[in-house]
């Protein structure tokens, strides 16, 4: 039986390396401006009661009119664009990592909801949508069949 001497670093190494092949999958560089371009999706918080479904979306620094919300009854998708503001600063250079360009999502829904009467509100940077479920999902009743589970 051969002593091998345990080296941590050679691990930490190897974790480098796979971390190194992951970003130059994504086509990210690293420079500034390569983490500015990498995609950026708004987060997303969904409840459900009895009525309705809340899908709440962190979207901050764009204004109402550069998205675009479209439901069908069992899916969101969301869309927009956060618009590149040029400020020029004093000594001329700028480092940002905020994410300019546009975005895409789609959220799949729990339940079948009634797509005509949804509401939204959009306010600090944070859509909230109420997506009302039809009345089938509301009255939806599934029966247990006792007698097979007993057996």
């Amino acid at each position: 039986m051969r002593l091998v001497r345990y080296n941590p670093w050679r691990e930490i190494d190897t974790l480098q390396r796979q971390f190194n092949r992951l970003f130059d999958d994504y086509g990210i560089g690293t420079t500034w401006k390569d983490f500015a371009s990498f995609p950026s999706v708004p987060a997303a918080e969904l409840s459900e009661t009895e009525d309705a479904i809340h899908l709440k979306l962190e979207i901050p620094g764009i204004e109402a009119k550069d998205l675009n919300v479209e439901v069908t009854k069992d899916t969101v998708s969301i869309s927009g664009e956060r618009k590149e503001e040029s400020k020029p600063s004093d000594n001329g250079v700028t480092h940002s990592e905020f994410h300019y360009g546009t975005f895409q999502r789609l959220i799949p829904l729990p339940a079948t909801i009634q797509n005509t009467n949804v509401t939204a509100e959009y306010k600090d940077g944070v859509l909230n949508l109420t997506l009302p479920k039809t009345e089938e999902e509301k009255n939806k009743v599934v029966k247990i069949n006792l007698e097979q589970a007993a057996t």
